[in-house]
């Protein structure tokens, strides 16, 4: 568990608790941990990742923690790594900040095992997962000193629960990356897409929303109606399940003679701001939004590069 970076610039020590830092970008809470990472200044900044970061500053300091950065090969012994790591730089640093959903096992260690009297916590909760918690369940989850929530929904349920060490901060994307841009040419050429097709861009996932059969019908009537339309799948595969989706998914897209029509960015090597900017409109659609983010990232992120979007 080495780390990597040089000294640090003065200021307070903080160690940033997430999946690993390291490619590929397609996990929300990760991607904003490292840029934070490269762009708070005055302190050192402590991340958990994988591989060396060449674009890391100088004031940042990155732990050799996990032993894999894909989504779907996230299991339980790097989970462990991680809570091994947390527990060997236990009082190490003078701020905590925890970047995940909290689940009962994670909270419980990390209230009785992990946290120290010499170090302030910080919990950023993307969602309340109230429609999966009770109200004594969710008191259970929240463990730290400040808890930052992402909607003002999630903040007054937890004031109305009794806590008042809480504050909104509404979810940050970086506009310098996520912006209006001309259609790369090269990607465009590899996925098949023409200056004159309609491109309708959905960026979700296979199994968890529940939105994928309804994309892939509508699509179905949808080219039928414009002979110009492609469809852009920016869907990520996690686990088992996922791949057993996109099988159906493909085999229904060949039997009804549409796979040159549909574009698949799903192996996490994807730049998702050149992905919104090949689309004409994005689509949001879900049948349950069970312990997802309060504030989905893809609806805004397609916003924020001046696509229409369908929610």
């Amino acid at each position: 568990m080495s780390a990597q970076g040089g000294s640090a610039l003065g200021g307070k020590k903080i160690l940033l608790v997430t999946r690993p830092i390291a490619p590929p970008w397609d996990e929300g809470s990760k991607n904003f941990a490292y840029y934070l990472a490269k762009n708070l200044v005055g302190f050192e900044i402590n991340l958990m990742g994988k591989n060396d970061l060449s674009d890391l500053p100088e004031n940042v300091r990155l732990y050799k923690v996990y032993t894999t950065s894909e989504i779907y090969q996230f299991n339980f012994l790097q989970k462990l790594r991680a809570l091994l790591f947390q527990f060997k730089t236990k009082d190490q640093f003078d701020i905590n900040h925890y970047f995940f959903t909290p689940t009962k096992l994670n909270s419980f260690l990390i209230k009785y095992f992990l946290k120290s009297e010499k170090t302030k916590t910080v919990q950023t909760v993307a969602s309340l997962r109230d429609d999966l918690w009770s109200s004594d369940d969710i008191k259970k989850l929240m463990f730290a000193d400040l808890i930052i929530t992402y909607s003002d929904y999630a903040k007054n349920k937890l004031n109305s629960l009794g806590f008042g060490n809480i504050k909104r901060v509404y979810p940050g994307i970086d506009l310098e990356k996520y912006q209006l841009q001309e259609k790369n040419l090269k990607l465009m050429q590899e996925k098949n897409i023409l200056p004159t097709d309609f491109v309708i861009n959905f960026s979700g996932e296979y199994v968890r929303l529940g939105a994928i059969d309804l994309i892939i019908d509508s699509f179905i009537e949808i080219s039928k109606i414009i002979p110009t339309a492609k469809l852009s799948l920016a869907v990520r595969i996690k686990n088992e399940k996922d791949f057993q989706k996109k099988e159906e998914v493909v085999e229904k897209i060949k039997k009804n003679n549409l796979l040159e029509r549909v574009s698949f960015f799903d192996d996490g090597k994807c730049y998702m701001p050149e992905v919104y900017n090949l689309c004409d409109i994005s689509l949001f659609p879900v049948q349950n939004m069970h312990g997802k983010f309060d504030i989905p990232l893809a609806v805004i992120e397609a916003m924020a590069c001046e696509k229409p979007v369908i929610f």
